[in-house]
């Protein structure tokens, strides 16, 4: 059959443009485009098998171990890599392609790394410091520029950040270092925070800080150690301000909030029970004229009152004339 024959000059001519070197070392050796694809196919192999035993590791080991999320972490990137860089070594060893082989590349990467790559391996090299020096970790409580919000991830080149209205906000990871960071739970979770209420003026203030005080304490999510405190803020413009301070411990933002608002609705209710007024913006407001100004609305007031009399008198003349022109038609009639 003539088939059979064209398919094997194919294959030949296949094999031949595979085999044919395409880089010839030094040593006397060459790289083929079979070897260079078959590197390729390893590689990508190599990288997710890498990636499958890290999250392995860190689902299931390190979880039943009781290691905290931060090292967790750590350890999958650490294995990931190691794994990485020996499956490369051992596929390239076994393909017979030596390691000089990439160096006529080494100068290219320098300048795409130098020029194009620069921020790629900025944010690379600042997530490994973020890591190795953690001030940061998984689940801190943190504040960025004016925005609050939960550690959910630290990446290779980004940090995700889950704000308290649910939304992500990802930050590269040279941004968060160069960052003014308020890190609220770095070392423990314990968060101080206050709550301010404003009475109104001739309030009792003695009892007013007695029932500040009873209601964090009262409170079971506010800490005993360190004592709350209440404090007379300020004689406001229409109030008495008042500040209570307490520590609370927390592990998520939506806490911080539900804390506040369950105090809020507590001195609401036992201010009524008291007889306290929470109170409100108002304002007196003062005319004062000069004496010119005065007489000048003096002299006003005087002349419309008059006018209004005659008026008044107009009325009442008119109404008795048309009065006595009824009675006299009807003496005619």
């Amino acid at each position: 059959m003539p088939l059979i024959p064209v398919l094997m000059s194919t294959f030949s001519k296949f094999e031949d443009i595979m085999n044919k070197p395409l880089i010839s070392l030094k040593e006397g050796s060459s790289i083929t485009l079979w070897q260079l694809l078959l590197a390729l196919v390893f590689v990508i192999v190599a990288w997710l098998v890498s990636r499958y035993v890290a999250k392995f590791i860190g689902r299931k080991i390190l979880k039943m171990m009781n290691v905290s999320d931060d090292n967790v972490v750590i350890i999958q990137r650490l294995v990931f890599f190691v794994m990485l860089g020996i499956i490369v070594v051992t596929i390239l060893s076994f393909l017979k392609v030596p390691l000089t082989a990439f160096a006529f590349i080494s100068g290219a990467v320098a300048i795409g790394i130098g020029f194009g790559a620069k921020n790629v391996m900025d944010n690379f090299i600042s997530g490994w410091i973020l890591m190795s020096e953690r001030p940061v970790h998984i689940n801190d409580v943190v504040e960025l520029d004016g925005q609050l919000g939960r550690i959910v991830q630290v990446g290779n080149r980004s940090t995700i950040i889950r704000r308290i209205d649910g939304a992500h906000m990802v930050i590269p990871n040279s941004t968060l270092l160069q960052s003014n960071l308020v890190n609220w739970t770095l070392l423990d979770q314990n968060i101080r925070n206050s709550v301010k209420v404003g009475v109104a003026y001739g309030s009792d203030v003695q009892k007013v800080r007695e029932i500040l005080f009873a209601i964090m304490k009262d409170n079971k999510s506010v800490l005993e150690d360190p004592e709350p405190s209440v404090i007379f803020e300020d004689f406001g413009d229409s109030s008495l301000v008042f500040e209570m301070w307490y520590w609370a411990k927390i592990s998520t933002i939506r806490e911080l909030r539900a804390i506040r608002s369950d105090l809020r609705f507590e001195i609401d209710k036992r201010f009524s029970e008291s007889n306290i007024v929470i109170a409100f913006p108002q304002r007196d407001v003062h005319l004062h004229f000069a004496d010119d100004v005065a007489k000048q609305l003096a002299q006003k007031l005087q002349t419309s009152e008059q006018l209004k009399s005659l008026e008044d008198r107009s009325k009442e003349s008119n109404q008795t004339a048309s009065s006595k022109n009824q009675k006299s038609t009807s003496q005619k009639d």
